[in-house]
């Protein structure tokens, strides 16, 4: 299946495209942002990084790998991406299933829940998964209150380097009978 445009109060989750390339580039390349991503992300951040990143992601996708990537784009806005969700309903996902980020611009203003939880609501209501992992680092604060705030529950911990040097990651999963049962996120 193709990654389908999701609709939000206040955004539009669309599928990635290579025309995005330009605002991921402009927003990603942040410290703030990358220091809580895990070292697998290259930093500094290469300046072809975004293009390099959408190709392949594009490219696993044409290669039939069961992955869904959104930008996030403000309905009241011009269409630039601000953010980007990556799900894989693999359940074999070691450092999880979901990982996100926003443009720092964009923090503290509830737009991550609410995408978060269309994008759950795609999980559990239109490909019918039962649970799914996500994590974070330990001392990313706000990637934990969106997870409290979209039904995930605490597993534990896990071993995962992040550009912070720290390597104490947050494992929470996230099931379809929580989701369904609280009716959508925690203002």
């Amino acid at each position: 299946m193709a990654t389908p445009t999701l609709e939000t109060q206040r955004l539009i989750l669309r599928p990635l495209a290579l025309s995005d390339a330009p605002a991921i580039q402009r927003h990603f390349n942040n410290w703030n942002i990358i220091r809580n991503l895990a070292a697998v992300v290259p930093w500094p951040y290469p300046d072809d990084g975004a293009w390099a990143f959408i190709r392949h992601e594009l490219a696993r996708a044409a290669a039939g790998d069961e992955v869904y990537n959104w930008v996030l784009v403000l309905r009241a806005g011009g269409g630039e991406a601000i953010g980007n969700i990556r799900f894989r309903p693999d359940p074999e996902a070691p450092k999880g299933n979901r990982g996100f980020w926003l443009a720092e611009p964009y923090w503290n203003q509830g737009l991550m829940t609410e995408a978060v939880a269309a994008v759950n609501d795609f999980a559990f209501n239109t490909l019918g998964i039962e649970s799914f992992h996500v994590c974070n680092a330990a001392a990313n604060v706000a990637s934990r209150r969106v997870k409290q705030k979209t039904g995930a529950e605490f597993v534990g911990h896990i071993e995962l380097l992040h550009h912070s040097g720290q390597s104490k990651a947050e494992k929470w999963k996230v099931t379809r009978q929580v989701w369904l049962g609280r009716g959508g996120p925690t203002p």
